[in-house]
């Protein structure tokens, strides 16, 4: 029954001494400087590993574990599913009781209905496209049709040439989205992808 923690700054040059002094008694703890964008953390990783029944996984804030909700519920349904509690000292939620596992259920629930709105308004907005364009057509006036957006076409070769100056260090993440006119999530999920199909 192991106390760990989990401790994470997004940049090299941020000092973790402020969450360090709080977890100085703890069994195991895992630090890294890294962005918080997605769960693919390698000291996050080696954590979710690490973990047995009966542990608790504790951080300063939530936001230190994870980025969204989405990738909290998921990261914490994980560590549910190990029989390993999780605790955020900021926010005062803990797992192992009543209390905190209600507030873990409140944010699912806030997560879902967020997609949702997400969704509800998707549809809303291309139903107005879609009647603003016959009212047009009915006025004989031209009308695009609702098509979606344009997918962002980028060179395989060139988006692998790019990635790889990337990875050496030649350039950062960002003079490489620029580059390729990619935003971050399209860039990081086509980095993932080549990955994966490598």
């Amino acid at each position: 029954m192991a106390r760990i923690a989990y401790i994470r700054v997004s940049t090299q040059e941020q000092d973790t001494g402020r969450q360090d002094a709080m977890f100085t008694d703890y069994d195991k703890v895992f630090t890294e400087k890294i962005s918080g964008k997605d769960t693919n953390r390698p000291q996050l990783q080696k954590l979710m590993e690490y973990v047995r029944e009966g542990d608790t996984v504790t951080v300063e804030s939530y936001s230190r574990f994870a980025r969204n909700t989405r990738d909290l519920l998921e990261l914490v349904e994980e560590l549910d599913k190990k029989q390993v509690g999780f605790i955020s000292l900021k926010e005062q939620i803990d797992t192992t009781t009543p209390q905190g596992r209600l507030m873990m259920t409140i944010f699912a629930g806030l997560a879902q209905f967020e997609r949702e709105q997400t969704l509800q308004r998707q549809a809303e907005g291309i139903a107005i496209k879609k009647a603003h364009d016959a009212e047009l057509k009915a006025m004989g006036l031209p009308a695009e049709t609702y098509k979606g957006r344009k997918p962002i076409e980028v060179d395989n070769d060139r988006f692998t040439a790019e990635v790889k100056k990337w990875r050496a260090g030649q350039q950062t993440a960002r003079e490489t989205m620029n580059k390729l006119k990619l935003k971050p999530n399209t860039f990081y999920r086509r980095v993932k992808q080549m990955e994966e199909e490598a």
